[in-house]
């Protein structure tokens, strides 16, 4: 499978906010940033439509439009949707600006749903029990991938695109034939059918285009011809544009989770007799992927798209020419290895989850439940780290390691001056038994609250700070720090009794030493004086020496 959705890795940012719009998980995170598992996605454009940093975008082909244009007649089959994307577009008007981009000629997709129409009628007259429409290639790959069983089901008629395709290239030799619709799988299933189609864009690649190229809506008045195939791209738009046989039911189910629980139910064989249009977008295609989200379509919602849609078909019918239209289905389906219970159980300890009430199946890393994720773990899709009730708990343990295991006091005090937090270090410089005694009090119970308003005023923090707590008869050296995002203030305090007792004891001895070095002096001074008299030499060289040794004493 070719890339369809591009990636800026660079603006991956660990929300996982992809893979849980995912419908079916096919991301791997790896260095934390995301990553499309090719083999196992259905191209839904889920992840790129919910992705808050425009990390990802689908894949732009114009370029290879354009390469087309240079060598040969390039006609585009034109999905019926575009008038939700350009509501005050009409098909005139629309053809009118594509044929200025170099295109040959312009038609509408539609023409190619009326002969679907038609053999999807066959087949019920035909007498098949259950059958699945074909026209989202997001459904078909899902079936095809996720559930095999459910192939035999798919109508085997290819889609209104690839039907009007054939058409245009069998009434004109050596053509090319481009679809801009609002779907992203389109792109996957062009590479399914080169040898019907060659290009498939978006509404939002077309619009970029005709922008770059300075081409601007030119209005152009048409025909009242409201055709009504062009309810295709609605919820149940296919459903109105077939007769209805008696013995069948005819269901129209949009959205991944519904098609997903509409195909269980298919597989358990509680239905028969049943036509059911699938469409993987809620609200059927005028709510693709590729639909344009550009700041001139604001205003627009999936209420406004469907009246628009309404308002522009009627029911008139097309009288398209015949062409082949069978299609075949072939198996996809996504293979994974059975994995031993104890090393999920292992891979669940990895991220905390030690017996079953630790699993609390909370979503956050993208996965229903907790086992789910550990399934991915083993495969190699996501990190433990990708669990946030872990990392949560995990830097809860440590933090709270930290503060009730260092030897400095902390307390933690609101914007009203009570205690929050007091560590076992608080209570045992201030004498309390217990955090509890304390928590919920305020300061000014244990401490005097004069320096904790002032930098609860100031916002401004008082570093280190020996301080004399004389009801607790100990010197502490005392930090505050204000928290502006939380307006907390925090309090550290470090008993320093021990430290300035031996500091004025080293004090006193120096104290000491100095005075019985003075009196030395003094001794031998007068000794020296009796010598020199005698000997008749100078003591001032002595002297020196002896004032040396004092100063030194004087400095320790």
């Amino acid at each position: 499978m070719k890339e369809y959705i591009d990636f800026k890795k660079v603006n991956c940012k660990d929300c996982y906010k992809c893979l849980r719009n995912c419908p079916v998980k096919s991301m791997r995170f790896s260095n934390h940033q995301a990553e499309i598992i090719e083999d196992e996605c259905i191209l839904c454009g889920s992840c790129y439509l919910t992705c808050p940093q425009g990390a990802k975008e689908i894949r732009n082909d114009v370029v290879t439009i354009k390469s087309l244009l240079k060598s040969q007649d390039v006609y585009v089959t034109l999905a019926p949707s575009f008038i939700a994307n350009y509501p005050s577009i009409n098909f005139a008007t629309m053809k009118k600006a594509l044929l200025k981009l170099g295109f040959k000629d312009v038609e509408e997709t539609a023409i190619g749903a009326e002969l679907v129409t038609r053999e999807y009628e066959k087949i019920i007259e035909n007498k098949q029990d259950i059958i699945i429409s074909t026209c989202c290639q997001s459904v078909n790959l899902l079936i095809k991938k996720y559930y095999p069983e459910a192939v035999k089901y798919l109508a085997k008629v290819v889609s209104p695109m690839t039907a009007h395709a054939r058409m245009i290239k069998k009434l004109h030799k050596n053509c090319s034939v481009v679809f801009i619709g609002p779907c992203l799988s389109k792109k996957e299933e062009v590479d399914e059918n080169l040898d019907s189609i060659d290009c498939a864009i978006t509404f939002m690649e077309l619009t970029k285009w005709l922008k770059e190229e300075n081409i601007n809506f030119e209005y152009v008045e048409e025909e009242n011809d409201k055709y009504l195939t062009r309810l295709y791209p609605t919820s149940s738009g296919i459903l109105k544009t077939m007769k209805k046989d008696k013995d069948y039911s005819y269901v129209a189910i949009d959205g991944i989770t519904n098609c997903r629980e509409a195909l269980e139910e298919i597989l358990s064989g509680k239905l028969s007799k049943c036509f059911i249009e699938m469409s993987s977008c809620v609200g059927s295609c005028i709510n693709g992927p590729g639909m344009d989200k550009k700041v001139e379509r604001e205003k627009s919602t999936p209420l406004s798209n469907y009246i628009n849609v309404i308002n522009y078909s009627g029911d008139k019918k097309y009288n398209p020419i015949c062409i082949e239209t069978d299609r075949q289905f072939i198996s996809q389906a996504v293979k994974e290895e059975k994995v031993n219970d104890e090393i999920i159980k292992m891979l669940l300890a990895k991220i905390g989850k030690t017996k079953p009430s630790d699993e609390l199946n909370c979503g956050s890393c993208g996965y229903n439940t907790c086992k789910e994720k550990a399934y991915a773990m083993y495969y190699g899709k996501t990190e433990p780290s990708m669990c946030l009730p872990y990392l949560k708990n995990k830097a809860e343990s440590f933090v709270n390691d930290i503060v009730e295991n260092t030897p400095n006091g902390i307390i933690i005090v609101n914007d009203k001056l009570e205690i929050e937090l007091a560590n076992k270090s608080a209570c045992e410089i201030i004498k309390v038994l217990s955090p509890k005694d304390v928590v919920g009090q305020p300061i000014i119970r244990i401490l005097d609250p004069t320096p904790y308003l002032k930098v609860l005023n100031t916002k401004i923090n008082n570093p280190k700070e020996v301080i004399y707590l004389s009801e607790y008869q100990k010197y502490v050296e005392q930090t505050i720090i204000y928290d502006s995002k939380y307006e907390v203030i925090m309090i550290i305090i470090r008993d320093v009794t021990e430290d300035i007792k031996q500091k004025a004891s080293k004090e006193a001895i120096t104290r000491e030493t100095i005075e019985v070095t003075d009196k030395v002096i003094e001794k031998q001074m007068r000794a020296v004086q009796e010598i020199a008299s005698l000997l008749g030499e100078t003591t001032a060289e002595t002297k020196v020496a002896l004032e040396k040794l004092k100063q030194s004493l004087n400095d320790k």
